[in-house]
């Protein structure tokens, strides 16, 4: 009985890895913008910066995400 619990748990823990790996995978790129003053002074630059991805593929909220974080001039 033992040695069929101890396969049990390497098949099982081997079938959780190859599925987090899958899901590892599938993950799409973030792209992080840290700006010291605030969304408004740099709304040019990353409208110009979407453009340039969108022309090579690259849609936020399909294949790419962004994150953003604004010092407020602080």
């Amino acid at each position: 009985m033992r040695r069929r619990e101890f396969i049990r748990l390497v098949v099982s823990s081997a079938v959780t890895l190859s599925q987090m790996d899958a899901r590892a995978q599938q993950s799409s790129p973030v792209i992080g913008i840290l700006g010291s003053s605030t969304a408004r002074d740099y709304s040019p630059m990353i409208a110009a910066f979407r453009k340039g991805l969108s022309e090579a593929g690259y849609l936020e909220g399909k294949n790419v995400g962004f994150e953003y974080a604004w010092a407020d001039d602080h």
